[in-house]
């Protein structure tokens, strides 16, 4: 008898370029796909978006268009689409979507899964009383770090508007495929992204039954491809005498010398970017053969290139936009810089570890409980954010101690935060809910 998979509904209310959007491909080609089906509805199409990694990822998207205004509006036909394709579980990301979830699980009664990535003090005011007033009604609610769980502890310990509720929280890190994530001019590993991660970073032969078969070994393959542009084969920047590290800092503009420091990041008030710019430029006096790239878009993106225009120094600085092909750009960094007043646990910082890249770093949200000061990096408080300049020149200056930082950064990730511990966890969260309800039935 053919056991019946269970089927994820992930709700998000976008897909654009952010860490939580991010996760739900890259955790989808972990799962075991013999057991697991997915289906991901979102509400608001951005020009930049995911929508080809989730499908490359054997994920079924559904587009329900909405405004603002009117995104509760959907709450029939989210909970008409539950009915008809019979899904197990929602799993539902970020305040918005959580509300709506709760609000459709208390009419079907299905197991409802919350991811929270950020503390509820950085919410505006509707978001936050939003979450607060419907967040017991949930089986379970998984933090990102520690300190994302200290926060939805505190807010909902005392809770007048609903008593008796279901809701567990359990914190799950957020993790990163290390084989995939992984400096491009090492030896390409010739199997396929599930395989090599569930086999703890070792190299065995393809099995397709890990994956449930050639179809989701295709679709490995082809997410693998729209992840780094089909690197194994057909490279975006060809490889020279010196590898892709010569080849795209010549496309940049970068002398072969240079150091160069970068962040990943959407432009937002949170990252601070305008202090990365001014700590850049202090910096650039100390070592002035020193480059910056800024991989990303949004917001302060004009006003960055003032600041850096004003500046007189835009020869060092990159801003290379968006890009799906991020491996490239970390492949070249000797230091991964943030700003940060508030945290998660980013994404983007755990890829750039993964691709041997050491950071430096306010003690911002998870960035705290993934860097020990010294060993990966350096840290500094949230305002006192002038210390990472010395800390930079440090690194820049000390060969010996940066190459050492460079390899604690990657084994840090490989042992700690693995996309495969991650979907473990993840897949113990489903099938424990799928117990607890049919308990209750």
């Amino acid at each position: 008898m053919i056991n019946k998979k269970i089927k994820i509904l992930h709700l998000i209310k976008s897909l654009g370029r952010g860490g939580a959007e991010k996760l739900i491909p890259e955790t989808a080609l972990v799962h075991d796909q013999t057991r697991f089906e997915f289906h991901c509805i979102y509400f608001y199409h951005q020009k930049n978006n995911i929508v080809d990694e989730l499908e490359a990822a054997a994920i079924q998207v559904h587009l329900f268009p909405s405004s603002n205004l009117g995104l509760f509006f959907q709450v029939n036909k989210v909970r008409d689409f539950v009915k008809a394709h019979q899904i197990d579980i929602i799993h539902a990301h970020l305040p918005w979507a959580g509300i709506m979830a709760r609000i459709v699980g208390d009419k079907l009664e299905i197991p409802i899964v919350y991811t929270e990535h950020n503390t509820w003090d950085r919410y505006n005011s509707i978001s936050y009383w939003g979450n607060r007033m419907t967040f017991k009604r949930q089986d379970i609610a998984i933090a990102v770090s520690n300190e994302v769980a200290l926060s939805m502890q505190l807010n909902s310990m005392v809770d007048p508007y609903q008593r008796g509720g279901r809701m567990k929280i359990k914190v799950i890190q957020n993790g990163v495929n290390t084989e995939v994530f992984r400096k491009m001019w090492d030896p390409p590993r010739r199997t396929s992204v599930g395989c090599r991660i569930r086999h703890g970073g070792q190299v065995p032969d393809v099995d397709s039954s890990l994956r449930g078969g050639k179809k989701a070994d295709e679709a490995i393959l082809q997410f693998d491809s729209a992840l780094i542009g089909n690197s194994r084969q057909n490279p975006p920047f060809q490889m020279g005498e010196g590898g892709i590290y010569s080849n795209l800092k010549t496309t940049l503009g970068i002398p072969e010398s240079a150091k160069i420091i970068g962040i990943v990041a959407v432009f937002r008030d949170q990252k601070r970017l305008w202090l990365w710019i001014d700590l850049a430029l202090k910096i650039l006096r100390k070592c002035p053969n020193t480059h910056f790239i800024l991989v990303g878009d949004g917001e302060w993106r004009s006003r960055l290139e003032k600041q850096i225009s004003d500046s007189g120094k835009s020869g060092h600085f990159h801003l290379v936009g968006v890009q799906k092909q991020v491996i490239p750009y970390l492949s070249i960094l000797d230091i991964y810089l943030s700003t940060s007043e508030f945290e998660g646990l980013p994404i983007a910082m755990l890829e750039a570890m993964s691709c041997e890249v050491p950071v430096v770093a306010t003690r911002a949200g998870g960035i705290g409980e993934v860097i020990q000061h010294g060993i990966q990096g350096f840290l500094s408080e949230i305002d006192e954010y002038e210390e990472l300049v010395d800390h930079c020149v440090e690194l820049i200056n000390k060969e010996t101690l940066h190459k050492s930082m460079c390899l604690a950064a990657r084994e840090r990730v490989v042992q700690h935060f693995s996309m495969n511990r991650m979907v473990e966890e993840l897949e113990e969260v489903y099938e424990s809910v799928i117990a607890r309800e049919s308990t209750r039935r």
